[in-house]
């Protein structure tokens, strides 16, 4: 089986969905399956581009190989007119594509190539159908939309989400409500994590230490967490704040947010970092008690799910979708988007020392059974395999 996999970039600072391509691509590699990955060269998490690779070559790593493009010459969309021209001429090579975003040129028209050879596609909307992340630009994405996605999410295969609730809320413009064009079937598969990097604990320091890693931008609750953190300092509860992450398409909302911390009290008790991988993201994980991620919404939150396989307590927000698994596995803390219940949530955490403890735990072992790559890998194969047997 020849699985080609579209994302518009492959760089870590972009989050959840470049993690999951790369993470996905070597466990399907692992088991037999010959995958490619398109993607073009931006690279904003060391904010160099383009990126110092071999472009229009494949290049092997963990048993599948990235071909990558220049971006051109939509350079800030991260579009490449060489990728779609080699799609062009490649398409027929595959059994299927397995396409990662929406309302991204690059995609969206690599949806269309994929129709005009028959090439059978999966779309995952990563979040991008949840009604939350269609107001913004809402206007645009309408008329984006109706041009062009809604044919694309009619003539897929299925479309990939990554919980139910996902599955559940996202729009699908109109599609199957007049009966004349039918629905892609759902596919409810998990993203993964690797949680054998996390079986060391390193020891505890003095206060506990909070950790917030993920994309600063204005959907991750930032501006709720930050006060929140306050009222707790105000009643004398110590704890050291790491704040990891950056965001290259929005430096100014980080900026926004590194001015608050410094011109508040919780700027003596705060560490930013930046962009983490690695070691160091290793390093932060290990050490932290408590990670918090108090988002307006996440398809998934796979920082979450990094956190659980590495044994760490959350507290996050009801808006996650990931949220009701957590509370069923008792795997921290969740609260709806308040500053006093996130607050409340977080100083329950931290002067509980034994049930951060059991609850990481419990995290653990939920990240052990449902995120290991392993089993996901398989539930993709299993897709992948009906819907070719479906249309032999």
């Amino acid at each position: 089986m020849r699985i080609l996999q579209i994302i518009p970039s492959i760089s870590l600072v972009y989050g959840g969905p470049s993690q999951m391509v790369l993470g996905l691509s070597a466990a399907l590699a692992f088991r037999g399956i010959d995958v490619t990955i398109i993607t073009t060269d931006s690279n904003g998490d060391i904010g160099q581009y383009p990126l110092d690779v071999p472009l229009n070559q494949p290049i092997k790593q963990n048993g599948y190989q990235i071909i990558y493009f220049r971006c051109s010459p939509f350079r800030r969309y991260k579009f490449s007119l060489s990728l779609l021209q080699w799609l062009n001429a490649n398409a027929q090579q595959f059994d299927l594509a397995h396409i990662h975003a929406l309302f991204s040129p690059v995609t969206t028209f690599a949806a269309t190539i994929a129709r005009c050879h028959r090439l059978p596609y999966i779309i995952r909307p990563c979040g991008m159908l949840d009604p939350a992340d269609l107001q913004k630009k809402k206007r645009l994405k309408q008329i984006y939309a109706t041009l062009l996605e809604r044919p694309n999410l009619a003539g897929a295969a299925a479309i990939h989400f990554t919980s139910k609730e996902e599955a559940k809320i996202s729009e699908r413009f109109g599609l199957g409500s007049t009966g004349k064009i039918p629905v892609p079937r759902d596919l409810v598969i998990p993203l993964g994590v690797t949680g054998g990097l996390f079986s060391k604990r390193l020891p505890k320091s003095q206060v506990p230490i909070i950790l917030f890693m993920s994309r600063i931008e204005p959907k991750k609750g930032l501006d709720l967490l930050i006060p929140a953190l306050e009222s707790i300092l105000g009643l004398g509860i110590e704890f050291h704040f790491i704040l990891a992450g950056s965001n290259p398409q929005n430096a100014d909302y980080e900026t926004q947010i590194k001015v608050q911390i410094q011109n508040s009290s919780l700027a003596k008790y705060t560490t930013i970092t930046g962009f983490v991988s690695g070691d160091f993201k290793l390093e932060l994980l290990t050490k932290a008690d408590l990670f918090v991620l108090p988002s307006y919404y996440e398809n998934f939150g796979i920082a979450v799910a990094e956190a659980m396989a590495a044994g760490v307590p959350v507290a996050i927000s009801d808006r996650i979708h990931i949220a009701e698994d957590i509370q069923q596995a008792e795997a921290g803390w969740v609260e709806p988007l308040e500053v006093g219940a996130i607050a409340n949530s977080i100083k329950s955490a931290l002067l509980n020392p034994e049930e951060r403890q059991r609850r990481g735990l419990n995290g653990k072992e939920y990240a052990k059974k449902h995120y290991n790559w392993e089993a996901i890998a398989q539930q993709t194969i299993d897709a992948y395999q009906q819907i070719l047997s479906s249309l032999n």
